[in-house]
């Protein structure tokens, strides 16, 4: 059992919380925000009787998060003794460095402090101090249900840091991807960042509606990913058709760009997502932990068909 601290009680920072503690950690959580930090429980509850109702944990669940996960008001009571500090907060690199700062004071010498962060190289914002105990581990949402974890090793990162983390994770049932350095966005989010680009340019250009995309990809490409993959789906398809498709394309795919006029009005009205209620869709008024759990069950009954049907898997 690891004494373990989160920093952020947002849309990952609560969900880490409870994968650390059905994991049999102790969780230390806080936020800057009390609102944030008071809906947390709420949330994690929420998740946890989701995850019974589809016995992926048993009926004592609750009861172990709830004697699990304690809520602190300050960062120093919250890392305090902690083994491993996980920092899941906004991705701006300049929050980032006062926070690391701060925790380099406060942590433990020896202690692991492992960033969430999605894209930013966060290495050069860590003081020099903490370089060798510095390392990402990077969850995909909902990190309970999502098991993929991208471990990455900064320049000075001890090796042992790194397999620590690695074992960690693999002991909770999740998939740890180790690479040797920072390759920012890993894989998932490069592709899911190429895919966005797209879906920008089409919205931008009103050349389609975000319905034609969801249904677009739900009914094509969704259905074959959780079992082909990508490249698997390539030997599928036949490689040389792969190659005469890649030589044939006269489409130029969009240059990247630094913002998104639709996804700018959106946010500009405060149309921000299910936390708001409202994003590229109405969300009909519906209580966020109502959405999530819908969101919940789905996922674990495509994931419970997944684990019958079983990806296909070359060498």
């Amino acid at each position: 059992m690891t004494e373990v601290a989160v920093i952020g009680a947002g849309t990952m920072g609560h969900a880490l919380a409870l994968v650390f503690a059905l994991g049999g950690h102790r969780v230390r959580l806080t936020d800057a925000n009390p609102a944030t930090l008071a809906r947390a429980p709420a949330l994690m509850r929420t998740a946890v009787e989701t995850l019974a109702e589809a016995g992926e944990v048993d009926t004592e669940a609750a009861s172990r998060l709830a004697q699990s996960v304690r809520l602190c008001n300050t960062l120093a009571e919250t890392v305090q003794g902690a083994e491993l500090v996980i920092e899941a907060i906004i991705e701006r690199p300049d929050v980032k460095r006062t926070l690391y700062a701060e925790l380099d004071r406060l942590m433990e010498p020896d202690a692991i402090l492992a960033s969430n962060t999605s894209n930013l190289n966060i290495f050069p914002l860590v003081p020099p101090a903490r370089q060798k105990r510095t390392a990402i581990a990077h969850w995909y949402t909902p990190p309970y249900l999502c098991d993929l974890v991208d471990v990455v090793p900064g320049p000075e990162t001890d090796p042992a840091v790194i397999e620590t983390l690695r074992a960690t994770v693999a002991a909770m049932g999740k998939v740890p991807v180790v690479f040797k350095q920072f390759v920012q966005g890993y894989v998932a989010n490069r592709i899911q960042a190429a895919i966005g680009l797209e879906v920008q340019h089409l919205l931008d250009e009103g050349l389609v509606t975000p319905r034609d995309i969801d249904q677009s990809v739900l009914h094509g490409i969704a259905l074959r990913m959780p079992i082909l993959a990508v490249l698997a789906k390539a030997d599928f398809t036949g490689l040389e058709l792969l190659r005469d498709g890649m030589a044939n394309r006269s489409y130029t795919p969009p240059t990247p760009r630094d913002h998104s006029e639709t996804l700018d009005k959106l946010v500009s009205e405060g149309r921000t997502g299910v936390m708001a209620g409202r994003g590229y869709f109405d969300w009909g008024g519906r209580a966020p932990e109502e959405l999530f759990r819908e969101r919940d069950r789905k996922l674990l009954a495509l994931k419970r068909a997944l684990r019958d049907i079983k990806p296909m898997e070359g060498t």
